[in-house]
């Protein structure tokens, strides 16, 4: 026990210290997810959309990251603009860290043509962030900052671009555009503890293309890619098949990071179920208290009125 409460010392300081640039939540089921990292996707699907994720990082570790997220979305009809929220919590150390988001989503969209649309999207809310040192056992030190986050409001705002057809989609996105200090334990004792958390910047890019390899069967290649400063770039790579329009399955990696398998019922019209596992590739992965990653996706289709058809279920 002492080790997994060393460990989480060790991921609050990977969080909270001022060398790291503190990065949004990863997704491996990203393209089902799109609303949380793209504002311009927002009534994209036609039709009031619900969805919610969930993701347990590194099962084992006691105290590793959960993450859970909540969307809705839809058209305004007769309009051609979308509207939506967006709720992200992460949760570290079993409540020592608490960062939740909300968001107001809005969008606009330009018909190109017959099948292609170009969206652009707005989104403002904010993150609360709250720090409990009590729920680190082994942690002596107190900081001596009195700007320690007690569930601290800091307001946002991000913006996004995105471009979508029957078949092939692509968005360009910024979901926080300040980049917000919380607090500095700089009090001038040599021997205190310094710490630091800052917002940055996360710059993400996504793409995919649905292939008719036949009648019942259809193959879909897709890309996310993520740039904050400070941090490496992260780039995840997907191949997925989506079987008479009701099964789907693939696999994916996260480059010099993880690998991945996915797979996705679609229960109802309405209702779908998609499940992902993820694997580490780096030391970590190897350690007998990491036993992966797992991810949980529900989405609801509630209202159909909009429009006679739908985009394809993959994007």
């Amino acid at each position: 026990m002492n080790k997994m409460r060393t460990l989480l010392f060790v991921l609050l300081l990977i969080v909270t210290t001022n060398s790291f640039a503190q990065q949004d939540a990863q997704y491996t089921q990203y393209m089902f997810n799109t609303l949380s990292v793209n504002p311009a996707y927002a009534g994209s699907r036609g039709q009031l959309s619900f969805a919610g994720l969930y993701r347990a990082q590194w099962i084992g570790l006691n105290g590793a990251p959960e993450t859970f997220t909540l969307n809705l979305h839809s058209p305004i009809r007769n309009s051609r603009v979308g509207y939506g929220v967006s709720v992200v919590n992460d949760n570290i150390g079993d409540g020592a860290v608490q960062e939740t988001y909300l968001d107001a989503v809005i969008s606009y969209s330009l018909q190109l043509n017959q099948d292609a649309k170009l969206s652009f999207g707005l989104k403002a809310g904010g993150n609360v962030l709250n720090l409990d040192f009590s729920k680190l056992r082994n942690f002596d030190l107190e900081p001596t900052s009195t700007d320690v986050p007690d569930n601290k409001f800091s307001p946002n705002f991000g913006a996004g671009i995105y471009y979508h057809t029957n078949k092939f989609y692509a968005g360009l996105s910024v979901p926080n555009f300040l980049e917000t200090d919380y607090f500095d334990g700089n009090s001038g004792d040599s021997n205190s503890v310094n710490f630091l958390s800052t917002e940055r910047m996360n710059f993400y890019f996504i793409t995919g293309y649905v292939f008719d390899l036949n009648g019942n069967l259809q193959f879909k290649p897709a890309l996310l890619t993520k740039a904050v400063g400070g941090a490496p770039l992260q780039v995840d790579l997907s191949a997925s098949f989506l079987f008479n329009d009701r099964f789907s399955f693939g696999a994916a990696y996260r480059w010099d990071a993880a690998l991945s398998a996915m797979a996705g019922f679609q229960i109802t019209e309405q209702i779908m179920l998609g499940l992902a596992y993820d694997k580490e590739t780096t030391d970590l992965g190897t350690r007998r208290f990491n036993d992966g990653s797992i991810e949980i996706f529900l989405r609801l289709e509630l209202l159909k009125r909009f429009q006679k058809t739908i985009s394809p279920r993959f994007f």
